[in-house]
């Protein structure tokens, strides 16, 4: 099945937000879609930096189909790798499947295997969900709706907001990694495919989840909160908590929380909270082609140092 991120629909979204530059490459057979590749181009901060922040990302990894042979794979990717060279100083796929069949292919294309982690949990049966998950993330849940806490599952443009701030202000002080601007979240909220569930306590949003679905999975693509500003509540566990109980209550398969950080990467603490919630461990791993080496270079040695201080 085709997720989400390489469907029609995600392309003319991606279009919608004007502060992502999207691209898509198919090979066919016989008139017929047997591969795609879509995703978008991303940049950062002013002109100085935007030169050096040029990457390629493609989420969820090519679609392919069951029966796409080699060479049309090595077109396919070539297709990609020609059309974005001049473009981008490198080419991310992040896979949410298994290409283990296929990596000979991407390596001999120039894509490079990295390992990554990811969690998947099954949506199938609430009963499914609660066994699975880890008793100190239903305490915190039940704490907190204890003292109060609620969770809209229809916010309005002022909710989505004050969710934005709270996402930006992880990003600049934990993260420490580029974050969207503010208008892709305003036309990801809008989007027919998406779904936001933002965490409230005393009428103050304080926390909450942006996701996105397709036909059997929820995709967890953001998610934050004022974590340890009140006593006794837990926003982002509520947050990722009200992502899977939406993909059980809607009959999707899975939850698919989009990462959990490279092994050996130690002490990674977004890895332990995700854990928690009774996913599967995944290492899918991701694809990599640079185009640029030393800009690349320059690149990867600015973003260690920044996440240093």
């Amino acid at each position: 099945m085709i997720s989400i991120f390489q469907q029609p629909l995600f392309y003319q979204f991606l279009e919608s937000t004007e502060s992502l530059d999207p691209f898509r490459f198919v090979v066919e057979r016989n008139g017929k879609e047997v591969g795609v590749i879509q995703g978008f181009i991303q940049k950062d901060g002013g002109p100085i930096k935007r030169f050096f922040s040029r990457r390629a990302i493609i989420n969820g990894g090519p679609w392919l189909s069951a029966d796409i042979r080699n060479d049309e794979l090595e077109h396919l990717l070539l297709k990609c790798v020609e059309g974005l060279k001049r473009k981008v100083i490198y080419i991310e796929t992040r896979n949410f499947t298994d290409y283990s069949h296929f990596r000979h292919t991407f390596e001999k294309m120039g894509f490079v295997y990295e390992p990554h982690y990811d969690f998947v949990v099954d949506t199938s049966t609430l009963e499914i969900v609660n066994e699975r998950m880890g008793k100190s993330r239903k305490r915190d849940v039940n704490a907190s709706f204890k003292q109060g806490v609620s969770v809209s599952d229809n916010p309005s443009d002022a909710e989505v907001n004050d969710y934005y701030y709270i996402l930006k202000e992880l990003y600049t002080k934990k993260v420490k990694t580029p974050l969207f601007p503010k208008m892709f979240f305003e036309c990801l909220w809008k989007a027919p495919f998406s779904k936001y569930l933002l965490v409230k306590y005393q009428d103050e949003v304080i926390g909450g989840t942006a996701c996105v679905y397709d036909e059997e999975t929820v995709y967890e693509w953001f998610a934050c909160g004022k974590d340890g500003a009140f006593k006794n509540v837990f926003p982002s566990t509520v947050a990722t908590w009200s992502g899977i109980r939406f993909a059980v209550e809607n009959g999707f398969k899975r939850f698919d929380m989009m990462g959990a950080g490279a092994p050996g990467d130690g002490g990674y603490g977004v890895r332990d909270f995700k854990a928690k919630f009774g996913g599967e461990l995944v290492n899918y791993g991701r694809f990599r082609h640079v185009c640029a080496p030393l800009l690349y270079s320059i690149g990867v040695f600015t973003i260690n140092l920044l996440k240093k201080k």
